[in-house]
């Protein structure tokens, strides 16, 4: 077992058992269900304590199946510590009361991840952004806003030697997806991440943007047996909802984790980086030449 930096205290100190941090306080936001619920889990090991974040307060209280309840409880049979807190993040006085509590029980953040997004009925639908119901512009709430939200009051925690924000993001970012409201959101926190990158650099806290491939969550799984082929060539190669958070704990427990701040990755490629693979072993194959390439930021600052 290998101990990297500094004491943070007595019986603070961060350790790194292969990818997996024992002690690490993580906050994943949008985790009742699909990634951020697979993200939490892939964060859960060695008795991590993570916080889950979602509406959804037990079974049967969505159509969907999925709840904090059942997050939590199968993070702490991996053996970390599932902590369920209701949160609408539409909601920033919710919001706030998420990070004070880690501030009591803790007083400290290492990783966060926002992955809290609205999905509106109709967001796959062909048809053109005006014939569809305005609520598709929800997701510019949570999705984008709740973002920059759940940052703003985690960031006086992270700054207490935190290590990682993620915003988990997707391909639509750059290319056609789901409509100009969905692209908006992802094009936002990318660029968002970027920034804070910028802010976190002093501290040592890495901010990226991560983009997912086509995962096999709750609602995907719908579409599998649907007579709705837009998706097949998507599915045949779909990762595991808990993917994403594999790279997530690598990025956060990679003394390298700086060389990455203020980049929007791809998710497959950072795995490769970073000796990752899926749930069942497989290395899942980059989108890239299908979908696009990450954005290239300027390194120009301006306050």
């Amino acid at each position: 077992m290998l101990r990297l930096g500094g004491a943070r205290g007595k019986g603070n100190l961060f350790y790194f058992a292969g990818r997996c941090a024992v002690g690490l306080v993580a906050v994943v936001t949008g985790a009742s269900r699909g990634a951020g619920k697979g993200i939490a889990l892939a964060l859960a090991a060695n008795g991590a304590t993570v916080y889950v974040t979602g509406r959804t307060a037990v079974d049967g209280d969505a159509d969907l199946p999925g709840s904090l309840a059942t997050t939590a409880d199968q993070i702490n049979a991996r053996g970390g510590v599932g902590v369920p807190v209701v949160c609408d993040h539409a909601d920033d006085e919710q919001v706030e009361a998420v990070f004070a509590r880690v501030a009591r029980e803790h007083g400290r953040l290492d990783v966060l991840v926002n992955n809290a997004f609205a999905i509106p009925d109709g967001i796959t639908s062909r048809r053109p952004f005006w014939e569809k119901r305005l609520e598709q512009q929800m997701v510019l709430d949570v999705g984008l806003r709740s973002t920059y939200v759940s940052s703003f009051f985690a960031a006086p925690l992270l700054i207490n030697g935190g290590r990682l924000v993620v915003n988990t993001s997707s391909f639509g970012g750059t290319c056609y997806m789901h409509g100009p409201a969905y692209g908006a959101v992802k094009a936002g926190v990318d660029k968002m991440a970027h920034d804070m990158a910028e802010d976190f650099r002093p501290y040592g806290v890495a901010a990226v943007s991560l983009w997912m491939g086509f995962l096999r969550t709750e609602r995907t799984e719908a579409l599998f047996t649907s007579s709705d082929h837009r998706y097949a060539a998507l599915t045949r190669h779909a990762e595991s909802a808990e993917f994403p958070g594999r790279v997530i704990a690598a990025l956060a427990t990679s003394p390298d984790r700086m060389t990455y701040s203020g980049r929007v990755l791809i998710a497959a490629e950072a795995a490769l980086e970073l000796g990752v693979v899926d749930v069942d072993g497989g290395q899942p194959a980059s989108h890239r030449p299908g979908l696009g390439s990450p954005p290239q930021y300027s390194a120009a600052v301006v306050h």
